[in-house]
């Protein structure tokens, strides 16, 4: 199949250009300047259209937290303890959830699918693209991160402890157990006696080892502060999750390389930890160089809108290529999935969208939706 004549999104040229795009056995085959059909070859006309990479959600509960279901297809959270790193979104991913349909015909084709903020340790995060009727198939990264959360969450989930020391004390003790579970396994190997995994603790040594990340969710200034201490402390890569206050240590975040997930913004402010939030922090944020993705944090707002959350933001002072790299690069590059998603260039998965106008004006609308060469709009003609 061949778009031709679209302003096609590249990052390496500074934002939209007019270019061709070949997709072949669900790959980006080629981008040029002019590429001549070859014979029976599907033509998609895109003059005057705007051709973006598909849209990925870093943070989200699609699936898991399913829209319209109510208590029945609430799957994020779970209260048995206060710390659960056994647990894996895989296990609870519902493709047919009636969010996923709407979501990739507003352009979304991939999303982190994460577990709820209520306990300390949530669990596994896996990455999915929006296309596919079984979990596994859907699934491009089963273990992406560990969830862990602080503040007014699991404070107020009722696991017994009040306090925000309370909190990191819990966290702290989950990776401490990591640590001495990882000398037992090794004594274990070394003598070749039994040992008993935990998959838990097979999780977060992967946390450990830095093979995946923390994603802490963190609103407070103070909390987003805890999550960075503990991380210095175990030398673990880490993501920040909403950075509600982001602005008011924009300095002290600078300092660090963690990525954040910023959002969700538009939405009532809701609880004492939202009373900052603004469509401003992400200029804030993005001009001190912190590396930031938009969340919709679905189903907290739509995931459906994350084209309108970024576009608020660049009205808020966020620079326009930035924005577009919140819901597309960055998103692939925070979650190790950049080798395949998340930008147009050859030898990428083929997830293509061709918008009618600039993805951030008011009256654009999606009109073509590819995830790896699929036409997953079809069925409107």
């Amino acid at each position: 199949m061949l778009i031709k004549n679209g302003q096609v999104l590249l990052f390496e040229e500074g934002g939209f250009v007019k270019r061709d795009i070949r997709m072949e056995n669900g790959k980006i085959k080629t981008v040029a300047q002019e590429l001549p059909a070859a014979a029976d070859e599907t033509v998609v006309d895109a003059e005057g259209k705007y051709v973006k990479p598909g849209l990925i959600d870093a943070h989200s509960h699609i699936c898991i937290s399913e829209e319209g279901m109510g208590a029945v297809g609430d799957d994020c959270n779970d209260y048995s303890e206060a710390v659960m790193p056994y647990r894996e979104t895989i296990d609870a991913i519902n493709p047919f959830d009636l969010a996923v349909k709407t979501a990739v015909s507003y352009g979304v084709t991939g999303a982190c699918i994460c577990p709820g903020s209520d306990s300390v340790v949530g669990g596994i995060c896996s990455v999915v693209e929006l296309k596919g009727k079984v979990a596994d198939e859907m699934t491009i990264v089963r273990k992406a991160a560990v969830k862990c959360s602080f503040g007014e969450n699991p404070k107020r989930a009722g696991y017994g402890f009040k306090t925000r020391m309370g909190n990191a004390y819990l966290l702290r003790k989950c990776i401490e157990d990591a640590i001495d579970y990882r000398h037992q396994k090794a004594e274990a190997e070394k003598s070749g006696s039994y040992f008993r995994k935990d998959m838990g603790m097979e999780n977060m040594l992967l946390a450990l080892e830095k093979k995946i990340p923390l994603h802490a969710h963190v609103h407070r200034a103070d909390d987003v502060c805890t999550a960075i201490r503990i991380a210095q402390e175990y030398d673990l890569n880490l993501v920040i999750v909403h950075c509600t206050d982001g602005s008011s240590i924009v300095d002290y975040l600078a300092k660090f390389d963690y990525p954040v997930i910023l959002g969700p913004t538009m939405y009532p402010r809701s609880k004492l930890e939202s009373m900052s939030r603004s469509f401003e922090t992400a200029g804030i944020l993005s001009r001190a160089g912190i590396k930031i993705c938009i969340t919709a944090d679905h189903d907290v707002t739509p995931i459906y809108y994350l084209s309108v959350y970024a576009a608020q933001s660049v009205r808020a002072g966020l620079d326009e290529l930035e924005g577009l790299k919140a819901i597309t690069k960055y998103p692939a590059e925070v979650l190790q999935i950049a080798d395949r998603k998340g930008a147009l260039r050859e030898g990428l998965d083929a997830d293509i969208v061709v918008w009618s106008k600039h993805p951030f004006a008011y009256d654009s609308h999606v009109e073509r939706v590819f995830i790896e060469g699929e036409d997953m709009l079809s069925s409107k003609g």
